[in-house]
Parts: structure tokens; C-alpha cells; sequence
């Protein structure tokens, strides 16, 4: 009876002495597939490799960034910043509060302007311009308003502010209306217009699902310069609309992850996983394309990676 005791007593010291070892991290999870296939893949490591607890938290980058930045333990990582785009949340938190630490393992970004290469084709449409021009707005314009739609991305995005001011500075406004909407009705206008013929310009970017669901090509703009690019926020400035200037392409992008400092305290272990994590844009591209694509659950995506990628992990884990 007494062994029965200590087993007992063991089993419940054990039960509630746990959780006191188990590290955990809460993973900000944006709207765009890409960053959902990055959280889950760092979730995966996390909790099968490191034996961490993870919980997954849906929210823009301003949100993410102030939690990370107040460092309690709301929300610890964002899985996919994208600077420049997001230079005003890193300027902000990394450079001038200290409070937040970016990866120095990013992967290359490109993005742009897409159409559907058929109608691209059939229309000569190879460069931004083109989108200004009366017959291809007419092809392009679905609810009868007279414009032709054009997705820009979605609401919160940094980068749908950048195409914004991108569509007035290319002189587009008179012909095309810009468009913000989560990233699922992009992805169903897409399929609809190939299916019915009709015209469709979006916003693009690489890595992404979207080169392995459609037949699509970027358009050509100006190339990048710098004179022409200057981009303020609106969380720099409520006129930041008045007061920017985009008439050229978007430099390559450097994406990465950005965590809490505050999570070094509370999880080393899945902290020092984080400055060693990286991924490739193709990657993404291919996790992304899983999910949106072939309709799988992001965190049975990233189980399947992890499992075919075992060395790669290995390396991030210091192992």
C-alpha cells in the first residue's frame, strides 16, 4: 500500500511539476498563407522537436508588433515581416524601443502586378501601364462601374498601401479601382476570370501559391529607384497618402521572423530556435501552395516538412 502511495504521490509531482519546465511561445498568425505555413512549421518544431506548448494567434502586424513589443507573453513571434514593407513596426520596436529582435536568416521577396497569361497574351499586356489603357480597363471591369478592379491586397497590409499610392503615381486611377479584400477573394476572382475569359489584374508576390494554381505572369515597371520611391506609412502619418511617392518597382524584399527579447527569459530554448530558423522563398512557395492549393491543413503541411526536412531542423536546433 505504501508503494502505492509514493507511485501516487510520484505521479502527482510529476503532473504538476511539468508544466514549470515546459517552455511555450504564442505564434502571431497573419491573415496571407505564407506566414500561416511559416507559423505552423515553427509551431511544429516547437512542440515536437523542442517539447514546447504553442498556441496560434491571428492578427495584423500592428498587433503582433505592439504585443511582441509590450513583451508579456500575448503574442512572442511574427513569422513573416517583410521589410521595407514593414519598416515602420521594426524601426519602431527593433531599432528604437530594443524590444523586439529581427532573424538575420531572411529569404528574398519579389512582388508586383499580375495577370493571367492568357489574357495578358491576347491583349499585349506586358507592363503596369497597360492596365491604363481604356480597352483593358473595359475587360477588366466586372461590376459596370466603368474601372477596371484591381486587388491590391488586404486590409492591414503594408504593402496594399504602397500599391495604393502605386496606382495613382502610375497614372491608373481614371481607369482602374483599386481594390482591398482578404487574400481568398483575390484567389477565387482569379479562377473566376479564367473560367469565364474576363479580365483580372492583382497584386503578386514570390514566394506564393499563386504560381503553382495559375498560369500568371508579373508585369514590368519602372526599375527601382529610390528618388521614386518614398513610401510613409500610416502609422507614421495620418496624410501619409498626400505625402508619398511610389512610381517605381518595390526593391527585393528581405523576409524574416521577428520575435519578443522578452521570450530569451521566459523560453530560451525556442528563442535560440528562432535565430537559427531559416527558410527558403521556394520553401514557402511550396507549403503555401499546399495549403491554398490542395485545401490542406496548415499544420498537417508543416508536420510533413519537418518530418522530410529532418536535418535541416536538426541544424536549426543546434543538433
Amino acid at each position: 500500500m505504501s508503494h502505492l502511495k509514493s507511485l501516487i504521490g510520484a505521479a502527482a509531482i510529476g503532473l504538476f511539476a511539468a508544466p514549470a519546465f515546459a517552455e511555450e511561445v504564442k505564434i502571431g498568425v497573419p491573415s496571407w498563407t505564407g506566414a500561416q505555413a511559416i507559423a505552423h512549421v515553427l509551431g511544429e518544431i516547437v512542440t515536437s522537436r523542442i517539447g514546447g506548448t504553442v498556441e496560434y494567434v491571428p492578427g495584423n502586424n500592428a498587433t503582433i508588433f505592439q504585443a511582441m513589443d509590450q513583451g508579456k507573453g500575448d503574442i512572442d513571434v511574427h513569422p513573416d515581416v517583410w521589410l521595407p514593407n514593414q519598416e515602420s513596426f521594426t524601426k519602431k520596436y527593433v531599432d528604437g524601443a530594443g524590444t523586439v529582435t529581427l532573424s538575420s536568416n531572411p529569404y528574398e521577396g519579389n512582388q508586383g502586378f499580375c495577370v493571367t497569361k492568357d489574357f495578358g497574351e491576347a491583349n499585349n499586356i506586358t507592363d503596369i501601364t497597360d492596365l491604363g489603357r481604356p480597352d483593358v480597363a473595359a475587360l477588366m471591369d466586372s461590376d459596370g462601374n466603368g474601372k477596371g478592379e484591381m486587388w491590391i491586397g488586404a486590409p492591414g497590409w503594408a504593402s496594399a498601401n504602397v500599391n495604393e499610392v502605386k496606382t495613382r503615381d502610375y497614372g491608373l486611377l481614371d481607369f482602374i479601382e483599386p481594390i482591398r479584400a482578404e487574400e481568398s477573394v483575390k484567389t477565387a476572382r482569379i479562377k473566376d476570370s479564367i473560367a469565364k475569359g474576363e479580365g483580372y489584374a492583382f497584386y503578386c508576390y514570390k514566394p506564393h501559391a499563386v504560381w503553382f494554381m495559375f498560369d500568371v505572369e508579373m508585369l514590368t515597371e519602372p526599375t527601382y529607384d529610390p528618388a521614386n520611391y518614398i513610401m510613409v506609412q500610416p502609422s507614421d502619418d495620418a496624410d501619409w497618402y498626400n505625402k508619398s511617392k511610389v512610381a517605381t518597382k518595390d526593391a527585393l524584399k528581405k523576409v524574416q521572423i521577428a520575435w519578443s527579447n522578452s521570450l530569451a527569459e521566459r523560453s530560451p530554448a525556442i528563442a535560440e530556435f528562432f535565430s537559427n530558423f531559416a527558410l527558403t522563398a521556394d520553401d514557402v512557395s511550396g507549403l503555401a501552395f499546399e495549403i491554398s492549393a490542395n485545401g490542406r491543413d496548415p499544420a498537417d503541411v508543416a508536420k510533413d516538412w519537418v518530418e522530410a526536412n529532418s536535418d535541416r531542423v536538426d541544424a536549426m536546433l543546434g543538433l
